[in-house]
């Protein structure tokens, strides 16, 4: 059993940001990551502050950990799947070894439902398809967009696009049903719809989005993809058992001064909370909760 003063589980950005507040706190830290997690899959974000050229997630994640690595804060990869309190004050956590800690933060984020096995698509995400509007609908500003998804989450993606953009098409991949005010509303806008299965992702280039091609072996092109399959999966389910307060989307509530979640000495960060999913947002989340919990410490006299 490894005993710390505060665990964190998750090494995204909410994760990193907390660990680099925490350890600059000297406090006993440890992020228990499991190796995977929608910034390490993002090729480039480019709306961070300080990158106005862009930066990798995994460069982020990287630099993340070797400044938090400074303050002594310790990295262990293992996949949390149980949490408990235990006998006394604190709470013990399960993976491949078991750990225990009076203090935890829990920044676990959202799993995104990509179709990652599609050919050459893990290459241009972020770069040339995306999967934000609220991060990338710049970049497709005046450009030819093919939107692939599902449904409803596909149509409401490329209605969302026509800020930016009035050259889109959309390729219901999924072949889940669209409602009929949303057909109204794409046919009115002059995008086309197209219900195929898309099997490949043409490219022109290492990274280099050309167009989607569908199963009948046609190629659709563009000069950007956006996916809208819907379906994410919020990572909630280890606090279930603590009896953390989750809405009926998984996403949990927190006080929104502090982030400590209903469970005393519980807090949140980043994307399994309620509010807009992006990575500034779940950066500041991190730091956020890091110094409520270094009050905590203190007022506990740990």
């Amino acid at each position: 059993m490894q005993s710390y003063q505060c665990i964190i589980v998750g090494g995204g950005i909410a994760g990193l940001q907390a660990a680099i507040q925490l350890g600059r706190y000297n406090h006993d830290v440890l992020v228990v990551d499991k190796g995977e997690g929608r910034s390490s899959l993002c090729r480039c974000y480019h709306n961070v502050l300080g990158w106005p050229d862009g930066v990798e997630g995994e460069k982020l994640r990287t630099l993340g950990k070797q400044h938090a690595e400074k303050y002594h804060v310790k990295f262990l990869e293992d996949n949390i799947t149980e949490i408990n309190r235990k006998e006394g004050y604190g709470f013990r956590l399960k993976g491949n070894d078991e750990y225990e800690a009076k203090y935890l933060l829990i920044a676990t984020g959202v799993s995104d439902n990509i179709p990652l096995k599609l050919p050459n698509l893990k290459e241009c995400l972020g770069l040339t398809i995306y999967i934000c509007p609220d991060c990338d609908g710049y970049e497709v500003t005046n450009k030819k967009v093919i939107v692939t998804g599902s449904g409803d989450s596909g149509a409401n993606m490329a209605l969302t696009l026509l800020h930016w953009t009035n050259d889109i098409i959309y390729i219901n991949s999924g072949a889940s049903p669209i409602s009929s005010k949303n057909i109204d509303f794409l046919t009115n806008k002059g995008i086309e719809i197209i219900n195929e299965q898309v099997v490949e992702v043409e490219i022109a280039g290492p990274g280099q989005f050309k167009g989607f091609v569908t199963k009948s072996g046609m190629c659709i092109k563009g000069e950007r993809g956006f996916l809208a399959f819907g379906g994410n999966k919020v990572n909630t389910d280890l606090l279930q058992d603590l009896g953390v307060e989750r809405l009926e989307n998984h996403h949990v509530n927190t006080n929104a001064r502090t982030k400590e979640t209903n469970i005393r000495n519980v807090w949140v960060a980043g994307d399994i909370g309620v509010h807009s999913e992006l990575l500034t947002i779940a950066m500041g989340e991190g730091a956020q909760a890091a110094i409520w919990i270094h009050k905590r410490i203190l007022e506990d006299g740990d």
